[in-house]
């Protein structure tokens, strides 16, 4: 099974996959990802934020995003950076995922604080599909895991996060009308 229909595609026997429906349309959904403030709103699971995102969307470009976890845990920072392979907005993102220290050199899974058998190089795919009434189906593949519990930590943390994006986007009367429309 891979990604898409391409032989060349990252195999997915341990993929996160993670799909939400979101009260906009796809031009404004893609905003979570090419906004840094939108995307500070929603980057980290539950209880973290992200003090920083620095964003350039575009092929052979990149966003650096820092994930920082509450005092009660100790207040640690993990960065990350999404280097861009395919930029087709307002439709699809596919990027590797890498940790970096803060001034962007390039760390091991080991050396960020987080465990060994996080991959190297988590390669993402993100679609976001119009659906009726102006919503967009967001859905959002990670590969590269070779091993089911680390894949299901980094499920977890996945859907928390989109859960938060998903929050952001929700309009009191479920139509997504009175959302950010940056």
């Amino acid at each position: 099974m891979t990604t898409d229909d391409r032989p060349d595609a990252p195999r997915t026997e341990h993929a996160v996959v993670v799909s939400r429906e979101l009260d906009v349309p796809p031009d404004v959904a893609w905003t979570a990802w090419s906004d840094p403030d939108l995307l500070r709103r929603w980057w980290g699971p539950t209880g973290f934020t992200c003090p920083r995102a620095d964003v350039d969307v575009r092929v052979g470009g990149s966003t650096v995003v820092t994930m920082q976890a509450p005092d009660e845990w100790g207040g640690f920072r993990i960065h990350n950076r999404w280097s861009f392979r395919v930029v087709q907005p307002p439709e699809r993102l596919a990027f590797v995922s890498t940790f970096v220290d803060e001034a962007g050199t390039a760390l091991t899974p080991g050396e960020a604080g987080v465990p060994a058998t996080v991959p190297v190089e988590v390669p993402h795919v993100v679609l976001l599909e119009p659906l009726p009434d102006g919503r967009t189906r967001l859905t959002l593949t990670e590969t590269g895991y070779v091993d089911e519990e680390t894949r299901a930590q980094s499920q977890a943390g996945q859907e928390q996060c989109i859960d938060k994006m998903q929050a952001i986007f929700a309009a009191p009367d479920g139509t997504g009308r009175d959302a950010p429309h940056l």
